[in-house]
């Protein structure tokens, strides 16, 4: 091993236990200290939870998205400086100012701090407040798990009317921040060979220039379980009800299904009131059908992933999928789409693969599973194996801790 390295790790928003960014900033900053570094993390709400020896720097927002009251309006009295005032203006004219208002309280805490950290590692953000950072000669690298752009590209098109796409535009007016600071920075990594390209197409930065180190799990918590599976039991895990998670084909797919079989769904996730979700429950019956769990605690996840037939991940694009290879390393069989990462990710042992969007065969891929057990059991196996030759955070640590190491040496030499 190198020499121990001291890292502040950024990341505007890191919920504990659904979405990647809060998943990641946990493992990530473990393992980097099992590894002998010294890691802390700074985050704005909602915080993430970390483990025993990694030190929490807060960097509270206004939180104007929080749930209940998402949109909410502050008292005056929440308002501390510039930067408050400036992410209030920014949703109250329909913009997500988080990555540009997280960036400035980042540099605003670490400038004065900087002789503290070897390398600044921000996680998805690259908010031009990260420019203060390279111009005072702190090295500043970031991982982008696949370009938000995509996310923005996707929503648009499935807009039902010109004023939602006018505010889908407003709100992912971020995405051009994000794509002139990328090339500015001092590294880049992502999470797959697939967001690699992307970023190239998207944010303008050479291939290259961007290195690949998938993100893992914890192999000894996410274990196949003792008991019996359920037979009827399809679980799918969305860190958001919007179009590129494809939950309505999902949705469609299960009214398919229910004609021949009492197959249930668990989503693991949040409708949006009044979204596609909550419009395809009505349309198509499934009120009984589909319990949706919100966020929740690591073991609940693996014991629901453990007693599921099949885990779905009908996504119309990923950049990786956390949730399919934690699905994997319990040994449960998984149906994707072909988009984005997931072949990469799944390869063509542990899962069943069909055309993203596609509900007819989504729907045919579910029943040939849930007809099947042996090939389930077949699936699982693989699945469990790909994951420990392949997935694990020890092993992402590592690769970026040499990473670090690179890219300080790089900037040694003046390259």
């Amino acid at each position: 091993m190198g020499r121990s390295l001291r890292i502040a790790l950024l990341s505007y928003r890191s919920k504990p236990h659904s979405g990647g960014q809060g998943v990641y900033v946990r493992a990530l900053s473990r393992e980097l200290t099992g590894l002998g570094h010294r890691v802390e993390v700074l985050s704005g709400q909602p915080y993430p939870e970390l483990d025993d020896g990694v030190p929490l720097t807060r960097l509270p927002s206004l939180d104007l998205y929080r749930e209940p009251d998402p949109f909410r309006t502050p008292r005056p009295s929440e308002f501390r400086d510039a930067v408050d005032v400036l992410e209030w203006a920014a949703m109250c004219t329909a913009g997500f100012p988080e990555p540009l208002t997280f960036s400035l309280r980042a540099a605003r805490e670490l400038l004065p701090r900087a002789a503290e950290f070897d390398l600044v590692h921000d996680n998805q953000s690259l908010g031009y407040g990260l420019l203060r950072l390279l111009r005072a000669g702190v090295p500043t690298v970031a991982t982008v798990h696949h370009p938000v752009a995509i996310d923005r590209r996707l929503e648009l098109a499935a807009a039902p009317t010109l004023r939602r796409t006018l505010t889908l535009r407003r709100w992912y007016g971020f995405t051009r921040m994000q794509a002139r600071m990328a090339p500015r920075l001092d590294g880049l990594t992502t999470v797959s060979e697939s967001s690699r390209s992307d970023i190239e197409s998207c944010m303008g930065v050479p291939a290259a220039a961007v290195e690949v180190i998938p993100v893992g799990i914890d192999p000894d918590v996410f274990t196949p379980g003792a008991e019996p599976r359920d037979p009827d039991s399809i679980v799918v895990v969305t860190s958001a009800d919007v179009p590129l998670k494809g939950l309505v084909h999902l949705l469609e797919a299960l009214a398919k299904l229910r004609t021949e079989r009492p197959a249930r769904l668990t989503v693991v996730g949040t409708a949006r009131p009044g979204g596609p979700a909550e419009a395809a429950l009505d349309r198509l019956a499934l009120r009984d059908a589909v319990r949706f769990t919100g966020p929740l605690p690591e073991p609940d996840l693996v014991a629901l992933l453990q007693r599921a037939a099949v885990v779905a991940i009908p996504s119309l694009y990923e950049g990786f999928s956390l949730p399919a290879i934690e699905a994997m390393a319990c040994a449960t069989p998984l149906v994707t789409t072909d988009a984005g990462a997931l072949p990469e990710v799944v390869g063509s042992k542990a899962g069943v693969q069909v055309k993203a969007g596609d509900v007819e065969q989504l729907t045919a891929a579910l029943q040939l599973v849930l007809d099947s057990p042996s090939l389930g059991e077949q699936l699982g196996r693989a699945g469990r194996r790909r994951v420990l030759e392949s997935y694990t955070w020890r092993a992402t640590a590592q690769r970026t801790a040499d990473w670090y190491a690179e890219v300080l040496e790089k900037q040694s030499r003046g390259c």
